[in-house]
């Protein structure tokens, strides 16, 4: 059985993407309304509550006995992945008969779980940490918060043979040897600080070369390879280590794109191939072309100012200040703000907004390290 042709799926999501969700602030009352209009193909379940008694849903609907536990929002300002969540969804719910072929295969193969939002409080907030000020992706061993427990409550009572872990990068990351950001990121994560191939990250890996391998065709050279540097504490090691194949995503910056609804879709697709690719498989061993994915690198700045004038103890300086985005609630709003991220020599960074500073004053530049 062959996925759904590029033209076909450009369509049907320029139609049907979830448009009430839209930005990087995505709050509990922002997903509440849909969760209760989905139909009775899905099962919504309220699991718990967060550490400020808001509650967290679980989402389920298929039949098959591959099961898929896939959550988002563990931390509060990455929301991403929520949103190509309820894309998802929404394709679940399409009556297109092409499509109903992938999307009965999908969902007779496999039974799929998902947490939609796991951190409400820091949602709220816009931060990683929960209202407790702790980073659940950071929690994995120890289960301080009672996200944490939730979410490892939920992985030892279904006992999913894959995961899919969904999170948001920042623009720091370009893919190695090129001049693009990093717009979607992998991991499969290692199991032990000797980063050793294990049968199952082996599997792991063959999922994510089938991502990769559908989103080359849309936007070369725009996916890198995260670390795979062993974290003790972070979820998706830990996970990985007990037997559940978990595949990390990251989302990240597209040309123009500070909301991320662009990466958004490209995020959908994944995920969308991923399920397919597990649907339609038994054995996972082309694992070998993940290593020719590029690997992250740390060399992009949103703005990048050449030549710039400053002043330091009554001294004239010439150089370049390199820009990133960063944002912060103010008044419940979301406010996006210019934050002096480098400066130097930055010959060797890339940016898609590369500004001759030479007749501009700096203090007129509004930047911040706030």
């Amino acid at each position: 059985m062959n996925f759904i042709s590029i033209n076909k799926l450009d369509n049907w999501y320029l139609q049907n993407f979830e448009k009430s969700l839209f930005g990087r602030r995505i709050l509990l009352n922002d997903i509440e309304p849909i969760l209760h209009k989905l139909s009775s193909k899905f099962s919504v379940e309220k699991i718990g509550v967060s550490e400020n008694k808001l509650p967290i849903y679980k989402i389920s609907i298929g039949i098959g006995k591959t099961k898929i536990l896939t959550w988002s929002q563990m931390h509060g300002n990455e929301s991403t992945g929520t949103k190509a969540l309820f894309d998802l969804f929404n394709f679940f719910e399409s009556d297109d008969k092409s499509l109903k072929i992938i999307i009965n295969k999908i969902l007779a193969s496999c039974t799929l779980e998902f947490i939609v939002l796991l951190n409400p409080d820091g949602a709220i907030k816009f931060t990683r940490e929960n209202f407790k000020n702790i980073d659940l992706n950071r929690d994995a061993v120890e289960q301080k918060a009672v996200e944490s427990k939730l979410l490892r409550a939920t992985l030892d009572s279904f006992k999913p043979k894959f995961c899919f872990n969904l999170h948001d990068q920042r623009s720091i990351f370009n893919v190695e040897g090129t001049n693009n950001a990093a717009t979607l990121s992998f991991l499969a994560p290692s199991e032990g600080i000797e980063r050793t191939v294990t049968k199952g990250r082996k599997e792991t890996m063959s999922v994510i070369v089938a991502m990769n391998n559908f989103l080359q065709q849309i936007m070369p050279n725009q996916i890198g390879r995260y670390t795979d540097e062993f974290y003790p504490t972070a979820t998706g090691d830990n996970f990985q280590k007990l037997g559940h194949n978990t595949i990390l995503i990251e989302a990240g910056h597209f040309k123009g794109d500070y909301d991320r609804e662009i990466t958004r879709k490209f995020n959908f697709y994944a995920l969308l191939n991923g399920l397919f690719y597990i649907s339609t498989n038994t054995v996972y061993n082309n694992y070998k072309p993940y290593f020719n994915i590029p690997k992250n690198d740390k060399y992009f700045l949103d703005i990048i100012y050449k030549n710039l004038k400053v002043i330091r103890n009554n001294t004239t300086y010439i150089e370049d200040v390199g820009i990133q985005y960063k944002f912060k609630i103010k008044k419940n709003v979301l406010i996006k703000y210019k934050y002096i991220e480098n400066r130097g020599d930055l010959s060797s960074f890339h940016t898609y907004e590369l500004i001759n500073a030479e007749n501009l004053d700096v203090l007129e530049l509004k930047l911040s390290n706030s």
